[in-house]
């Protein structure tokens, strides 16, 4: 499974549907990777023309802007910008709410106009759609999962109730946090925390957020954020429970559940 460049797709003077920004973490962190080639393996089976930037891809600039540096944001936005202009872009999907918020709400105001789409919302669509079908009585089927709101998806661009839809398609026994929705709780590396060291306090955000998670009984943690999924099974770890409680990105739970043709 090989996904196209924007720049092999020019060169066959096509464009593909939509452009998937794959992100740092999806491209550099480990554990994101696997979140990249579920979504890949994803848009495949629907059969969507998708391409990705490739090595044309730079950092959104967001954790630059939020650690107070707004001309290293700047200028990596104009240089994004370029390159998606160049391309002619005009669609595209993240699984990562930090890329999300800030190519859909920050870049417009630097010329980037585009329709930006979280990965749950396009997940959510397919499967309304019947585009996108999961095998009944799947690997998750009556289990019980909470799911965390990340806050640039949630707080930030209000979108609840997609990421929800996909867990009743798994036939999940969703268990909401007491914090949740517009009351969620932020993981703990929001806002460039992921890149600094600890405020002095009785306790880090991500433990805090766990020992809620556990108090749920879940068996398994649902997310829609690399960042937040990094810090929740950092928590996990630190209580000695990540062997019993695995964290998810919501398209691993589709891949592990659909079926192929």
């Amino acid at each position: 499974m090989r996904a196209k460049t924007m720049a092999e797709y020019q060169a066959e003077g096509k464009a593909p549907e939509i452009v998937f920004w794959v992100g740092c973490a999806g491209s550099f962190d480990a554990r994101a990777q696997k979140i990249t080639l579920a979504m890949c393996e994803i848009l495949h089976q629907v059969g969507m023309e998708f391409a990705i930037l490739g090595q044309d891809e730079r950092c959104t600039g967001d954790p630059a802007r939020r650690a107070g540096n707004e001309f290293l944001f700047q200028m990596t936005a104009m240089m994004n910008i370029e390159t998606l202009n160049m391309y002619g872009v005009q669609k595209i999907v993240t699984a990562c709410p930090h890329c999300f918020n800030t190519l859909k709400n920050e870049y417009p105001e630097l010329g980037g106009h585009y329709e930006v789409i979280h990965h749950t919302t396009l997940l959510n669509e397919l499967l309304q759609q019947g585009k996108l079908k999961l095998q009944g009585g799947g690997s998750f089927q009556g289990k019980k999962i909470t799911y965390h709101d990340s806050c640039y998806l949630g707080r930030a661009n209000g979108i609840y109730e997609a990421p929800r839809a996909i867990l009743e398609a798994l036939d999940a026994d969703l268990v909401e946090l007491k914090r949740s929705k517009k009351n969620g709780l932020c993981c703990g590396a929001g806002g460039a925390q992921m890149w600094k060291e600890d405020e002095p306090g009785e306790k880090r955000i991500n433990i805090e957020r766990v020992e809620e998670i556990l108090e749920t009984h879940a068996e398994v943690v649902a997310a829609n954020c690399p960042f937040c999924i990094t810090m929740l099974q950092d928590g996990l770890k630190a209580k000695e429970r990540n062997e019993q409680m695995p964290v998810f990105d919501l398209s691993e739970l589709i891949v592990d559940n659909m079926v192929r043709s």
